[in-house]
């Protein structure tokens, strides 16, 4: 029984796709990218890539899914940006190490992640308001702070998930960061709140199983927090941008063609749905 009603989720989901020829091409173009890549990683022997390339797929398939099960109509732009920004983080970032290849690659990502999660958040605000089954009328402020609260939210959820990964796996999904000065009160050398500093360090050496091991990296390891600092900030520029777009845009009564192409419609049944 399950199986039959996946099976009709997929096809209706594929027949979404063909309405949709931009969208279509782009995601078959990516999809037969994630296969060859798939193939390529078995014959390595690498089978996690192989389970990260499986879930890239599966992750393709859920923006006509979503559009199917909540009877909402994704715009192109949107839908392709989200393939895209699959395809970039999971195949591009982690198999074919852009992340560690290209310095702003994490970075840009996670513009963009704040950037779209303040879409969704504003659009299911956006939907809320408009439903039939809702007595809703929330002013644009207030729908542009909840766009961004939500956007922020992910993005603090997903800097737990990596801290977690790190934690019980050893992913070092919170790249660390090598910096030349640190300032701490537990080195302060009479036990009291006063930070003490040293500057200028050029090397790090660490005792591990009695053995002494020299880190040949220009100074002390940051584990993590510069760069989670460095997601939430980016991710702040891209929610506080959209928030900003999807003010105006209720502001004018819907008229701003930019906004648009990022906030899904609640479909018509009558016409719509036989379309």
């Amino acid at each position: 029984m399950k199986q039959k009603v996946f099976r009709k989720v997929v096809q209706d989901a594929s027949k979404t796709m063909k309405q949709k020829k931009a969208v279509t091409t782009v995601y078959l173009t990516l999809r037969a990218l994630v296969i060859l890549t798939m193939v390529a990683q078995f014959f390595n022997g690498n089978f996690e890539n192989v389970f990260l390339c499986l879930l890239t797929l599966v992750l393709f398939v859920l923006p006509s899914i979503l559009e199917r099960q909540l009877e909402i109509d994704l715009p192109d732009t949107l839908e392709i940006i989200i393939l895209l920004f699959i395809f970039a983080a999971e195949i591009l970032g982690e198999i074919q190490s852009f992340y560690t290849t290209f310095p702003y690659w994490d970075t840009t990502l996670h513009t963009l992640n704040g950037f779209l999660f303040a879409a969704i958040g504003f659009s299911l605000v956006d939907m809320f308001n408009r439903h039939e089954r809702f007595s809703l009328s929330l002013s644009p402020v207030f729908m542009a702070i909840v766009a961004f609260c939500f956007s922020m939210t992910i993005g603090v959820l997903w800097e737990f998930f990596e801290c977690l990964m790190d934690q019980i796996f050893l992913l070092d999904m919170q790249k660390d960061s090598v910096i030349n000065t640190i300032s701490s009160v537990m080195l302060d050398p009479a036990g009291g709140n006063k930070a003490a500093i040293i500057n200028d360090i050029t090397q790090t050496t660490v005792t591990a199983g009695g053995e002494e091991i020299a880190l040949a990296v220009g100074g002390y390891l940051d584990i993590g927090l510069l760069d989670t600092m460095a997601d939430l900030f980016v991710n702040f520029i891209g929610a506080a941008v959209f928030s900003v777009i999807g003010y105006f845009y209720i502001k004018n009564r819907g008229t701003g063609r930019f906004a648009r192409r990022f906030i899904p419609r609640v479909l018509d049944k009558t016409t719509d749905r036989d379309a």
